[in-house]
């Protein structure tokens, strides 16, 4: 039996997204859940047209077999929440019920800007980086879940016992 939770586990993925009024950026987690990988941009018409866009992600989530959706939660700087939150709240639950995976809300601030540095300092022109912005945010999302995921577990205890009692 513990070898077949290994298996799954080995195999196990989480996809990142980051979902904007026209597009969505895509990455997809190696299955060690160590890195993530940008995919792809899905890019839609209109805003409220998000049917092609879903049936897209499933195919993805199949390909990938994806187990677990991050989703950047564009919040304000001052932390409050507008238009944008409200519309990937609702996306979120579009998704959970499309694919019936969990999804996890993941702070996003300052990826869009942190990925347009990455491709400045990458030498991208300014021209270009619109075609790769979306995506990088979905790695630098999806990066950040699963750095905080790994710091999180490999700073507990292994067993009941506190990280103090476990060294004694």
């Amino acid at each position: 039996m513990a070898g077949g939770l290994l298996e799954r586990l080995e195999k196990m993925r989480i996809m990142g997204l980051d979902f904007g009024s026209k597009t969505v950026g895509v990455a997809v987690s190696d299955p060690l859940l160590l890195t993530a990988q940008g995919i792809e941009i899905i890019r839609r018409k209109e805003e409220n047209k998000l049917r092609r866009t879903l049936a897209r992600i499933e195919e993805l989530i199949l390909e990938y077999e994806v187990e677990q959706i991050v989703l950047g939660l564009p919040k304000h700087m001052n932390d409050s929440e507008g238009d944008r939150v409200q519309a990937t709240k609702e996306f979120a639950e579009k998704l959970e019920r499309r694919t019936a995976l969990p999804v996890i809300f993941w702070d996003e601030r300052l990826t869009t800007v942190a990925a347009d540095r990455a491709m400045m300092e990458a030498g991208i022109r300014r021209e270009n980086r619109k075609e790769h912005v979306d995506r990088i945010a979905a790695v630098l999302i999806l990066q950040g879940y699963l750095d905080y995921r790994k710091n999180t577990q490999e700073g507990a205890p292994k067993s009941g016992l506190s990280a103090d009692e476990e060294t004694n």
